[in-house]
């Protein structure tokens, strides 16, 4: 009975957020679509679709090849399957391992103060002002060939975690002023308590929406260095496919189907990503909910 109760109050919660607002239907859309290719379909591929030579080359979309073949004999549609389930690994991982480190140092600088804040904010503001590319081109170049995605998207996690110390510990000191946070504090609860009952709840939808606009910005640093040559060119990503389409001519050869699967699937991950970001973020706000049932009440 409880278990039946709780798939209800999931389906209703997961029901409200879809209508919602439709941009947040169409982000979810456009992210399963993007993430069934990745996780899904690269399970059927017949082949390895990295190998060279494994198919015809230059053929164009066909029934045989969905999106052509490209000039080093891959197959665009399989190749792509597996890009896109890199692509979003190497994302998910450095968006994650980054906005963790951040979110932890923020809420502690925030709740703490004194100088473990100052500490805190020290190291924060070192890892900002430090130029996150040229870095982390310097590292790439020097492990090129260990680099694999997990590994390129940690690196990336670890030179970008500094905007999310900044973030949380400003809202952090906002809500440690209000009354709720004196009552928890005169009450006798630990700090660990105060941080994860009281303010986690409020940093929360910041944290969803950063997490997933954070993706877009792994994945874009993993293309610029794909484009330079610098990345783990021997793996699958949408970096890679654009590499490769640029190193062998495609457009000037007419391959348009080589460069141009990878971008505009870039582009679609991009528009997908952030309006889910946008709608999560609008979605777990109070004041635009409370908002919006006041324009529907008016109405």
């Amino acid at each position: 009975m409880v278990v039946i109760t709780n798939l209800k109050r999931y389906a209703r919660f997961l029901w409200n957020f879809l209508r919602f607002s439709p941009n947040i239907t169409v982000g979810i859309v456009i992210c399963l679509v993007i993430l069934v290719m990745g996780f899904g379909i690269s399970l059927f591929a017949p082949y390895d679709p990295r190998r060279w030579g494994s198919t015809p080359r230059n053929l164009p979309p066909s029934s045989d090849y969905l999106l052509g073949t490209t000039s080093i004999g891959q197959d665009v549609f399989w190749f792509l399957t597996y890009a896109i389930r890199n692509s979003m690994l190497l994302g998910v991982v450095g968006s994650a391992i980054g906005l963790v480190i951040g979110t932890v140092l923020g809420l502690i600088a925030g709740y703490k103060g004194g100088i473990i804040e100052k500490f805190i904010l020290l190291i924060t503001d070192t890892i900002i002002v430090v130029p996150t590319l040229p870095i982390l081109i310097l590292v790439s170049t020097m492990i090129k060939k260990q680099l694999d995605m997990v590994m390129l998207g940690t690196i990336i996690a670890l030179l970008t975690w500094g905007l999310p110390v900044r973030n949380v510990r400003s809202m952090i000191l906002s809500l440690r002023e209000r009354e709720f946070s004196h009552v928890a504090s005169f009450s006798g609860f630990k700090m660990l308590n105060i941080i994860t009952s009281e303010y986690t709840p409020h940093v929360l939808p910041w944290i969803s929406a950063s997490f997933i606009s954070r993706i877009n910005m792994a994945i874009g640093m993993e293309v610029t260095l794909s484009i330079f040559g610098l990345s783990s060119l021997q793996e699958a990503t949408l970096g890679t496919m654009i590499y490769w389409a640029l190193n062998y001519q495609a457009l000037l050869k007419g391959l348009w189907w080589w460069i141009l699967t990878p971008v505009v699937t870039i582009i679609f991950s991009v528009l997908g990503l952030f309006i889910l970001s946008v709608g999560i973020s609008e979605f777990l706000n109070p004041r635009i909910r409370l908002h919006r049932i006041m324009i529907g009440e008016k109405k």
